[in-house]
């Protein structure tokens, strides 16, 4: 695997498995907490495996997301000042996002 391009191929992929189960976990939790009362949802928010699970999501689905848009600027932009100062911002994104959303949460 001395190749760039198929360590990228590889890493996408482990992150898209990685990321999945915990999409379908997300949206069905999220999906019950409608039934449930003021008490439950609170402790459920509050509980350590939902801001663990959370906190791989956001991180593991932000460099997910920064690791595609970065083979689409690669394919599409030509110019490589552009394409370096879009690859930084969205890096730099995809970082402070996820950090100011566990942060939040922790709040709760």
């Amino acid at each position: 695997m001395k190749n760039s391009a198929t360590k990228k191929w590889i890493l996408q992929r482990v992150t898209g498995i990685i990321i999945a189960p915990i999409v379908v976990w997300f949206f069905v939790k999220l999906n019950s907490l409608r039934v449930l009362g003021y008490s439950e949802n609170v402790a459920f928010f509050s509980d350590k495996l939902f801001l663990i699970l959370t906190a791989i999501l956001f991180f593991g689905g932000f460099f997910h997301l920064k690791m595609g848009i970065a083979e689409i600027f690669e394919d599409y932009i030509s110019d490589e000042k552009v394409k370096n100062v879009a690859n930084t911002l969205v890096l730099i994104s995809s970082i402070i996002v996820p950090l100011i959303a566990i942060s939040l949460l922790l709040k709760l």
